[in-house]
């Protein structure tokens, strides 16, 4: 079962972590996406199967919004050209995020989960 609260603050924490920690490159954003994920496992508890689940689904919330801001940037820059590169670019980045996020933050809400336990 799914915790919103839980997703809802792992949404927000990969957003906000995967930002500050951009500045490292490639590994403080997968720094920051499994913190994220470890913090809701941590929050819903329950073992690790359900720690996992919560993260994904926010990890998945999360690669959703980069994609559609990447869209939104792209618009906002190149205008109609922009926007079918922000399109394109969106799309493969939703789908980048989106596995990204899933394994990682899946990763931490496991570790998470199992930490907490029952």
């Amino acid at each position: 079962m799914v915790n919103w609260a839980a997703v809802v603050v792992g949404f927000i924490l990969s957003v906000i972590l995967s930002s500050l920690f951009s500045v490292g490159g490639a590994f403080g954003v997968y720094l920051g996406l499994f913190i994220a994920g470890l913090t809701v496992g941590l929050m819903v508890g329950d073992g690790a199967l359900n720690g996992a689940w919560n993260a994904a689904v926010a990890g998945a919330f999360g690669g959703i919004v980069l994609g559609i801001l990447a869209v939104i940037v792209g618009t906002l820059f190149g205008g109609v050209a922009g926007f079918f590169a922000g399109l394109a670019v969106g799309f493969v980045l939703i789908i980048v995020s989106i596995i990204q996020s899933l394994i990682l933050m899946g990763i931490g809400g496991a570790i998470g989960g199992a930490i907490k336990g029952d």
